[in-house]
C-alpha cells in the first residue's frame, strides 16, 4: 500500500506499510484454513497471517486484506488460489537427521524386527516431508541397512500439502550448512558438492532421489492409497492441529499402518489419552498391536 502525500507534506517515502486485517476477515480466513487444511489459526496468529499474506496481495495487485478475502470467496476463487494459500499458511522447518535417536532406533530395532517378520519389500511413508530432508535421511539410513542385508527391499513415499515445498524436495539442493549433521561417510556416498565454488551447495545423488515417490496430500482428505505402510514418520506436523483433529488423523494413520508396523511422531507431540491400537516402544515411537 502506497501512502500519498497529504497537504501537510507527509514524507513521500512512507511506502510498503502492512495493511491491517479486520477481525471479521481474520475469522473468515481462520475458519477456511481450519476446515480445508486442519491448521488451527487462533487470534494470536492474526499478525503472522497479515505479514505472510503481503506477498500474495502484491502479486494480485491488491492493497487490502478485505479485497483478498473477497477474491478468495468469489466463485472459483478458492480453487484458483488454493496452492498459493497453502504455501502462505504452512510452516516448513526441518533438518537432516532431526531427532537422531529415531534413526538409531530404526537401524537397531525397527528394521531388523520388520525384516524378520516380512519377506516382502517394506513400505515407508514420510508424512509431511517438507523440503525433503526427512525422506532423504531415511533413504541414507535404509541404504546403509541394505549393505548388510542384501535381500532387504523397500519403497518410500513422501507427501506434503505444499506443491512449492515439494518442488524443492524433488530438486534436492541444500546449503552446505544444512548437511553438517550428516555423517561424513554418508556425505561422501549420497551428496554431491556444487561445481561452482562460489555456491556452497550440495545435491542428493540421483540414485537416492529416484528412491523417493513424492506426492501432494492434504491430511484432511481421504488418503488416496489403499496399501498399508510398515513405517510412518509424521513428526512435528500435528502440532499445528487442534486435539480433535490430531486424534482423527492418528486414527487414519493407524488404519493405514500394517499390524506390527511403527509410527514415529515428533518429540513435541503426544497421543496420551487417545484410544489407538498401538503400544509405546520408545519416546514418541509406537507399534501397532
Amino acid at each position: 500500500m502506497v501512502l500519498k502525500n497529504n497537504k501537510k507534506g507527509t514524507d513521500s517515502n512512507l511506502v510498503g506499510l502492512t495493511p491491517k486485517m479486520s477481525d471479521a476477515d481474520f475469522a473468515k480466513f481462520s475458519k477456511l484454513i481450519k476446515e480445508e487444511f486442519g491448521i488451527k489459526m487462533p487470534p494470536s496468529k492474526k499478525t503472522m497471517l497479515e505479514a505472510r499474506l503481503q506477498k500474495r496481495l502484491r502479486a494480485l495487485g491488491l492493497s487490502e486484506h478485505s479485497q483478498y478475502c473477497d477474491f478468495l470467496f468469489s466463485p472459483g476463487g478458492f480453487e484458483r488460489e488454493l496452492t498459493q494459500l497453502i504455501d502462505v499458511v504452512t510452516t516448513n522447518t526441518t533438518d537432516f537427521f532431526r531427532e537422531p535417536k529415531h534413526f538409531e532406533l530404526l537401524l537397531r530395532t525397527v528394521l531388523p524386527d520388520l525384516c524378520q517378520r516380512n519377506k516382502r519389500p517394506l513400505k515407508i511413508w514420510s508424512a509431511g516431508c517438507s523440503s525433503g530432508e526427512e525422506p532423504y535421511t531415511l533413504c541414507m539410513v535404509l541404504e546403509e541397512f541394505t549393505e548388510n542385508n542384501r535381500n532387504f527391499k523397500y519403497s518410500l513415499m513422501a507427501t506434503d500439502i505444499s506443491t512449492d515445498i515439494l518442488r524443492k524436495a524433488m530438486n534436492a539442493v541444500y546449503p552446505m550448512s544444512k548437511v553438517d549433521v550428516v555423517p561424513m561417510v554418508m556425505k561422501r556416498k549420497y551428496l554431491l558438492k556444487s561445481k561452482d565454488k562460489n555456491k556452497p551447495l550440495v545435491r542428493v545423488v540421483p540414485e537416492l532421489r529416484k528412491k523417493v515417490d513424492f506426492r501432494r496430500l492434504n491430511f484432511m482428505e481421504p488418503f488416496p492409497f489403499k496399501d498399508q505402510k510398515d513405517i510412518i514418520f509424521c513428526r512435528n506436523v500435528v502440532i499445528y492441529f487442534d486435539r480433535a483433529t490430531q486424534y482423527k488423523l492418528f486414527q487414519k494413520f493407524c488404519s493405514t499402518l500394517s499390524k506390527g508396523g511403527y509410527l514415529f511422531i515428533g518429540h513435541s507431540e503426544s497421543i496420551s489419552g487417545m484410544e489407538l491400537p498401538v503400544r509405546q516402544i520408545a519416546p514418541t515411537v509406537y507399534q501397532k498391536v
